[in-house]
């Protein structure tokens, strides 16, 4: 009898072919912080006014300042208005000094913009202000549901066609997508790219972690997983500075595509999971493609193993993806609990970094440590997952963070130190979280379905994504609100945690009982030789 395990054992479990593979489908997550970068660097109410150039039409020779005060009206503090202007009329320029105007309207040619922090921002570019400023958090809203549909759609998609094409096509989405996001001439195109990309972000994500991990022995596999996020965390910061010396948004998306062409070149030389092959029950292609491996790691694949590929038969496992997972009552407690998890730390996560320009320190400053947080998280993460196993880690992260964010509440909001503190501590803990979230959630779910219940679990979150910028919206009632929604959900999630079993150190289960039984394979089947020694020899299995 033959597992994937053993297998694994045999060509190596983290040798030199698990290690090109992993860099490869890490490295695209530096440059996805650049496609976030046009709602994040934003400033959502920036110094203007109406332009009112038709007057110069009756005296081309008036000063700026003798401009303004002809056909702009004041605030009550003195200001001249940021929404409003007189209407135009006919006059001459002597009858406008003369009676003044006192009919108001808003801005009817755009506005004009000054004393910016940036050359070029949706908001100045669309004109997202005043009675339109609602749309910046529609832009945002629509690159959420752009991902959250992205893992909607390749997650099934991987499960029957393969890891390897669910994070290919993602990839030239991306591509195609980030190259007219810079060339979007109006809002509404603006949207509908973005809304691209996040399709293709979603599915790469969902997708490069599984084809990773499912390479990658059980000692390493939480390494695999991390490293992953890790490279993500690098991006945050490149991002910081590439943003902090162009200021443009239009000038990141190039960026951006340059890297991701070069991704979309090699993207097509990475190999399939054998592990999926053979759940599907390709067992030619896994057996060329093991040699393969085994071959590039240096190892020798015993040849009783290669021909036990092709003479057993493989153990008929029960497939209908999530009617499966929702028929099983101990599967379902795992499901429901691990994506309230993952949906409430990206509510968190995601309510803190659209929060990014608000906290009172510089905004460059901010990203860069948050980014620079993120690293540590990662790499205490792969200690910690291995130290302390998954389910204290998942609970531990989620409760700390919960409370870092509700702490905030006490601090006085001209705190902006304590407050970027507290803000940056929460966003470590949740970005923990989510770390374990990956790998948990490929442990406690079969081969069958694994997929399927990453991806329901990726969608999760990303509802939480999408859930974030309409939370923020609420700030407008009072601006605790959505830290009180967003901490409260976070730190349920961590009790709820409770209830999942630990997985460390175990085989990633191939069937529904392995998965239900949370047993390490090994044990499972000397139990199951021990009570049936007739049956082990008239039958044999591949448990992939």
């Amino acid at each position: 009898m033959a597992d994937f395990g053993e297998i694994l054992r045999n060509i190596g479990e983290f040798g030199l072919f698990q290690k090109i593979t992993l860099f490869a489908l890490s490295f695209p997550n530096v440059i996805f912080a650049f496609l976030l970068s046009s709602v994040f660097f934003i400033q959502s109410d920036p110094e203007r006014h109406c332009k009112t150039d038709w007057i110069l039409q009756t005296d081309s020779n008036l000063t700026t300042e003798e401009q303004l005060n002809l056909t702009l009206p004041r605030e009550e503090d003195g200001t001249f208005s940021r929404c409003r202007m007189f209407v135009p009329v006919d006059w001459d320029i002597g009858a406008i000094r003369e009676y003044g105007l006192n009919d108001t309207t808003g801005c009817q040619n755009g506005w004009v913009y000054f004393n910016t922090l940036y050359e070029a921002t949706i908001v100045t570019d669309f004109d997202l202000v005043c009675d339109r400023a609602n749309l910046l958090e529609m832009a945002r809203a629509m690159l959420m549901a752009g991902i959250l549909l992205g893992c909607l759609l390749f997650g099934p998609f991987a499960e029957s066609f393969g890891r390897k094409r669910a994070t290919q096509i993602p990839v030239i989405l991306m591509l195609i997508f980030t190259v007219t996001t810079g060339l979007c001439p109006n809002f509404y195109l603006y949207l509908a790219s973005q809304f691209m990309v996040g399709i293709g972000y979603g599915g790469f994500r969902v997708n490069c972690v599984i084809l990773v991990t499912e390479w990658i022995g059980t000692a390493k596999r939480s390494l695999g997983t991390c490293v992953t996020q890790l490279f993500t965390a690098v991006g945050q910061c490149i991002l910081a500075g590439v943003i902090y010396f162009i200021r443009d948004w239009r000038l990141a998306q190039p960026i951006a595509a340059a890297i991701l062409a070069v991704v979309a070149i090699y993207i097509w030389f990475i190999p399939e999971s054998a592990r999926w092959l053979l759940d599907r029950g390709r067992t030619e292609e896994a057996k060329q493609l093991i040699t393969k491996v085994a071959a590039i790691n240096k190892r020798t694949v015993p040849e009783s193993l290669l021909e036990s590929l092709l003479i057993v038969e493989k153990k008929t496992e029960k497939r209908g993806g999530i009617i499966v997972l929702m028929q099983s009552s101990v599967l379902r407690k795992y499901f429901f609990t691990i994506i309230l998890a993952w949906f409430s730390l990206n509510v968190a996560f995601y309510s803190l970094s659209f929060n990014v320009g608000k906290f009172g320190l510089d905004v460059f400053l901010t990203q860069f440590m948050f980014g620079l947080t993120e690293l540590p998280a990662h790499i205490l993460c792969i200690w910690l997952l291995e130290a302390v196993g998954r389910k204290v880690s998942l609970m531990s992260t989620l409760l700390i963070g919960g409370f870092m964010c509700i702490l905030i509440l006490a601090v006085p909001k001209g705190n902006a130190v304590a407050v970027t503190t507290l803000a940056t501590s929460g966003r470590f803990f949740s970005i923990w979280a989510g770390s374990v979230c990956n790998v948990y959630v490929q442990e406690l779910f079969p081969t069958s379905f694994r997929q399927t219940a990453s991806g329901l679990g990726s969608i999760a979150s990303r509802a939480g994504g999408l859930t974030s910028p309409l939370l923020n919206m609420l700030a407008v009632y009072h601006w605790s609100i959505p830290t009180i929604i967003f901490s409260s959900l976070t730190l349920i999630s961590g009790a709820l945690s409770f209830v999942l079993p630990e997985t460390r150190r175990k085989d990633l289960p191939d069937s529904t009982d392995e998965a239900e039984g949370n047993r390490n394979k090994t044990s499972l089947k000397n139990q199951r030789e021990s009570n049936k020694p007739a049956q082990r020899e008239s039958s044999s299995y591949l448990l992939c």
